[in-house]
This record gives structure tokens, sequence and C-alpha cells, in this order.
């Protein structure tokens, strides 16, 4: 060792903490992208990887592999609509949170779209509970849309309305021609789901 050689120093464990936590991350974010582009069974692990910059066997470090990743992608998004369903809300706000989030990461819709039209295999579902057809009753307890409206109809109806503008925004459109992607779609959009829920409490 020369007098102007330092011995290298170990990566600090808290640095080695966040390059973790950024390439799982950076992991997660382009399999959503992969996921919502092809499908679970169109997308391929390398390709998830290059997305991220990362090899591809960090994916089994992190995940134990695609389908894993998969679930996790799954997960995510049940954390993010605990923050959105809320008993009390009147169903008018929870609808509206609902169409902001998937105006602000259409990517879910897209999976959920793949995952239907594929069939996809039900080992890949994770159990969802009945949370918003119990907060959909209450909501119809509280004469917010008539009693004969059953609220697994009403569920699937807001499912069809809020994912609209991401599975066919070549046929959503809003007045003047406006097209989805432009700010003055979403307020509009939302402006009309919030309206029409108002109708149904008004009946």
């Amino acid at each position: 060792m020369t007098a102007t050689s330092r011995p290298r120093r170990s990566p600090d464990p808290q640095d080695r903490r966040r390059d973790a936590e950024r390439s799982r991350q950076a992991l997660l974010n382009a399999a959503l992208d992969e996921f919502s582009e092809k499908g679970y069974d169109g997308a391929r692990i390398q390709d998830i990887a290059a997305r991220a910059g990362v090899n591809k066997q960090l994916i089994a470090y992190y995940f134990g592999g695609k389908e894993n990743l998969y679930r996790e992608i799954q997960r995510d998004w049940q954390q993010r609509e605990t923050a959105i369903t809320d008993p009390a809300l009147p169903l008018e706000q929870v609808a509206d949170r609902y169409l902001a989030a998937g105006f602000a990461e259409p990517r879910a819709a897209r999976l959920m779209a793949w995952h239907g039209l594929t069939a996809g295999d039900p080992e890949l579902n994770i159990d969802s509970s009945d949370t918003d057809l119990a907060n959909l009753r209450r909501a119809r307890d509280r004469g917010e849309f008539p009693a004969e409206l059953d609220p697994e109809f009403l569920r699937t109806a807001l499912l069809a309305i809020v994912s609209a503008p991401v599975i066919y925004p070549q046929v959503a459109q809003g007045p003047d021609g406006i097209r989805p992607g432009s700010a003055e779609f979403e307020t509009w959009y939302r402006d009309q789901l919030r309206k029409l829920l108002s109708h149904l409490a008004a009946d």
C-alpha cells in the first residue's frame, strides 16, 4: 500500500438500506408499467429489471419471483384504497376520491382490465374485503341512492364509470370533444359524476 492510498471504506449500513429500498421501489414501479401494458402473462422478468435499471436476480431476492411481485403491487393498491374509503364520508365524496386516484394512477385500472380480459389466474387474486359493499349499504340506508338499487350493481356501475377514461380513452370524451388526459376533462368528468350521484340521492 502506498503512502497516498487509503483503505476502502465499507458502505454505511444506512446507505445500503437506502440503496436497497430504491432498487425495490424501482422494481415495483417498473413492474406496474410492465404488467399494466402487457398483463401478467405477457410481462417478462428481464424487461421489468431493464426498466428498473437493475439486475433481474434482484426480483427473486426482494420478492421471490414474478408472482410475488404481482401480489405486492396488488397489496400496494389495497393499502391506497384504505386511504380512499371512509364509511363516514358521503358516497359522492368517496366516488370522487376513487376517480381522482384513477386519474392520478391509471396503471392500476389497466392492470385490472388485463386481469379480467385474460381470465387471470384466481391464484393471483388477493381476497378483498366487503368493505366497499358495506359502505354502499350504509349510504343506501342514509338515503344517498334509492333503496331498490342494489349496492352490488351500483359498485359495478361506479367501477365502470371510474375506469372508463383509462380503459376506453378512444370513446370517453367531454363537451367540445375534450379527451381524457387533460385537466379540463378531469374537472368536467368529476363534476358530472358528482351530479349523477346527487340526482340518485334526490330521487
